[in-house]
């Protein structure tokens, strides 16, 4: 669950430019699900119980494929670029963008043989 400012922008941007489907949205409460093959990302505003100073996160979600090459095509000219495809050491290729919210989405693909 991802707390975002506008739970309907968020989902058209995961829509619109990463090729997500909507899965489910209420408005109130402002929540929502995207997904794509077997992965599902849920948005929420969060609720009044929560300290909330806009959207925040130490880290990243790292989607897993089996061609990073061709979601690189897709998305370099589409998404703020984070860091452009890579062959890395540790056995991935995979390259990272922000979304609408600022939370970075890596993509790799496992190269070792």
């Amino acid at each position: 669950m991802l707390w975002v400012d506008d739970v309907r922008a968020t989902i058209d941007y995961y829509v619109s430019v990463l090729g997500f489907d909507e899965a489910n949205y209420s408005e109130d409460p402002q929540w929502g699900v995207v997904e794509k093959h077997f992965v599902q990302i849920m948005f929420s505003k969060p609720n009044a119980n929560v300290t909330y100073s806009g959207p925040q996160f130490t880290g990243s979600l790292y989607l897993r494929t089996d061609d990073a090459d061709a979601w690189w095509g897709y998305l370099k000219d589409r998404a703020t670029i984070v860091y452009p495809i890579e062959d890395f050491s540790y056995g991935m290729r995979e390259f990272a963008i922000k979304d609408c919210n600022g939370y970075i989405l890596q993509f790799g693909e496992d190269i070792q043989p």
